[in-house]
């Protein structure tokens, strides 16, 4: 026989206690403002920034090369987002990568990063709190300023 709390249950659906509001909400983020996750808008721009300038090096000095294109765009996300915590487009954006304890990523950290942005699978499988592989990686979070 079929308990009437069991099918009641069921009817109701997932338990949804424990699911997050907003990104960032399970790692202590404020939901908007300074310190929250920057979104997906914020990221792609500062992508395409940090890709456009790469390109322009590329044209400037490589001839267009487009591995040359992926190099500079390598290192610069390897040694700024390592060193400074942003690169030429998070800083445009308002954007910034920190670990979860608040420090810079540092450059082994960024190395990783950069490598896993590279591949690009990474930086587009995320979680609840808008972070890729490559953030989830280092331990990171990409906030706003």
């Amino acid at each position: 026989m079929v308990d009437r709390k069991d099918i009641a249950s069921w009817l109701s659906g997932p338990d949804t206690s424990n699911i997050s509001k907003f990104p960032g909400e399970r790692l202590g983020q404020p939901e908007s403002g300074p310190g929250s996750m920057a979104r997906a808008g914020r990221r792609i721009i500062a992508l395409c920034i940090d890709w456009g300038l790469s390109y322009l090096i590329a044209i400037a000095f490589f001839d267009g090369n487009p591995n040359a294109i992926l190099a500079i765009f390598a290192a610069e996300q390897m040694l700024l987002v390592g060193l400074l915590g942003y690169s030429v487009g998070h800083r445009i954006m308002g954007i910034e990568v920190v670990r979860l304890d608040g420090r810079q990523p540092g450059l082994l950290a960024g190395v990783i990063r950069a490598l896993l942005v590279c591949l690009v699978i990474p930086a587009i499988i995320v979680d609840a709190d808008h972070r890729g592989l490559h953030d989830q990686a280092i331990k990171s979070i990409l906030i706003r300023r």
